[in-house]
């Protein structure tokens, strides 16, 4: 089990009514959330902050969004944030082709060269230490606006903040996002690992 209990889902009901967001975006609501519950001012800034910085104002799509937060969590070594983000690019309307090859996304023809400058700034950024050098800001410029980086970041952030609770707390994975591990993920040795409640 995870190293903290999650909360039932009305535990707290503006968490609960907060968290409506990842019906959509997940089909379900996170243990992650369930369990910041039992500090309600956690469960509820997390939320508002995940709605802020996935709300679309440029030219980054829902889609691309989610394949950050993919890349930024595989370089993390999140299993329970890679598959979350592999479901939510899924459900926001990444392409097949994307989704099979994500793993290849430098190389693989359904990569257009301005996800390849947005994918690879989040790998340079989610690394320890930090590798954003001048090449990454001239490919992200040829692109992006600033307004959009800002955008990407954000993303990045966000799953920093969610790889390190995730990985920390082993949070239980929930069985929608094991489906979509599995389908996208699992040929290339994804796997529930301490996600599966039975670590801690």
């Amino acid at each position: 089990m995870a190293l903290v209990t999650p909360l039932n889902p009305n535990h707290d009901p503006e968490t609960q009514r907060l968290s409506e967001f990842f019906n959509e975006t997940l089909g379900f609501c996170p243990n992650s959330v369930l369990t910041m519950q039992h500090r309600p001012a956690i469960s509820k800034a997390f939320i508002n902050l995940n709605k802020a910085v996935m709300t679309n104002e440029g030219s980054v799509t829902s889609a691309l969004k989610r394949m950050i937060a993919w890349v930024s969590s595989n370089a993390a070594g999140c299993r329970y944030c890679q598959a979350h983000a592999i479901r939510a690019a899924e459900r926001y309307g990444a392409e097949q082709e994307q989704l099979n090859h994500i793993w290849e996304y430098r190389t693989h023809p359904a990569f257009s060269e301005a996800e390849r400058a947005a994918l690879d700034f989040s790998l340079a950024a989610s690394q320890v230490p930090n590798t954003v050098n001048k090449e990454i800001k001239d490919r992200l410029y040829q692109y992006w606006n600033e307004g959009e980086i800002v955008e990407m970041l954000g993303v990045i952030s966000l799953f920093g903040y969610l790889n390190r609770w995730n990985d920390s707390m082993g949070t239980t994975i929930e069985e929608g996002a094991v489906e979509s591990g599995k389908q996208f993920l699992g040929k290339h040795g994804w796997e529930k690992g301490k996600h599966d409640g039975s670590v801690y």
